[in-house]
């Protein structure tokens, strides 16, 4: 389903009449949700013989070599001012390089429960961020719903969140996933300000991702890592989707959400893909739920239901 789907929206993403379902917001936002919310178990994959830098220049170029070709062959427009491509750097260097770096350094000292919980901070930062750069108004029922999603996610993760009194490091892991959380969120504000001057969805991703990559590929030569390969299927199997699936698409569906409803709106989608995770990990990883995971989940629901509904 998410194959088929995944086709055609690419194939009608510029669809004028509108009434293409695959395209529609709440595809568009379920899509999102789906396939970042799945990525967190399948990275799992991508650890072990590659360096993390490594597998990053690997995900975001192949990505970018995709969509390029298909940008080209589908006779896209591919011409942009020098403006527009240095903000389309901003957008690769702050959404597709950078922060993925940090948040593989926030790995080893926090869980990646942790991180998901902060990382949907960016709920709060893209709101910030919107007013600052778009003086974009503050919406009390979009901060209240955000407020009750980050109140919900706190439950479900709350083993998480304990032990980081009891691990100095944690601090250092909790201070660069807000660091890796802020500058995701300026990658966002990038791609609202490209959309605002008509650089399509598709093509800016390619660039950016193109962008990223090379950073990507700088930092990992000067740190001395190695660009050897991991020929296990399950790595190959695990980038092809982390490439196809949680860059190209789940990085398309969920930018072009920020120019349909927002930063704000569209960011609360962090908030649910931690939920696709962990009954992913039920299923896979014996994941045990509790009355606070459940009593979570309801005000994650609740929050969603404020900050979507007209």
């Amino acid at each position: 389903v998410l194959w088929c789907g995944s086709v055609k929206m690419l194939k009608f993403s510029e669809c004028p009449t509108g009434i293409n379902m695959l395209t529609s917001t709440p595809a568009l936002y379920i899509a999102t949700v789906l396939i970042w919310g799945s990525s967190w178990f399948v990275i799992h994959f991508q650890l072990g013989v590659v360096a993390p830098a490594v597998s990053i220049v690997y995900r975001f170029a192949l990505a970018a070599i995709i969509l390029l070709a298909y940008c080209g062959l589908s006779g896209k427009p591919m011409r942009f001012s020098l403006r527009d491509h240095c903000f389309i750097a901003l957008q690769g260097l702050f959404l597709f390089s950078l922060n993925y770096l940090i948040f593989y350094w926030a790995t080893p000292l926090v869980t990646t429960g942790l991180i998901a919980v902060i990382f949907s901070m960016i709920v709060f930062m893209n709101i910030v961020n919107s007013a600052l750069f778009f003086r974009q108004r503050v919406q009390r029922k979009v901060v209240m719903g955000a407020l009750l999603g980050l109140l919900g996610i706190s439950f479900v993760f709350w083993p998480e969140l304990a032990q980081l009194r009891e691990s100095g490091s944690a601090l250092l892991g909790l201070g660069l996933s807000l660091l890796g959380t802020f500058i995701a969120s300026l990658g966002n504000m990038a791609s609202v300000r490209n959309q605002a001057n008509s650089v399509p969805v598709l093509q800016g991703n390619a660039f950016g991702m193109l962008y990223g990559s090379i950073f990507l590929t700088a930092f990992a030569l000067v740190s001395g890592a190695e660009f050897n390969y991991d020929f296990r299927w399950t790595y190959s199997a695990s980038l092809i989707y982390v490439s196809l699936f949680a860059t190209i698409l789940g990085f398309s569906a969920y930018l072009t959400l920020l120019g349909r409803i927002g930063a704000d709106r569209a960011a609360y989608t962090t908030v649910l893909f931690p939920i696709v995770a962990l009954s992913i990990s039920t299923v896979f990883e014996g994941y045990q739920w509790s009355l606070p995971a459940l009593f979570g989940i309801v005000l994650v629901v609740a929050g969603n239901v404020l900050i979507v509904k007209k």
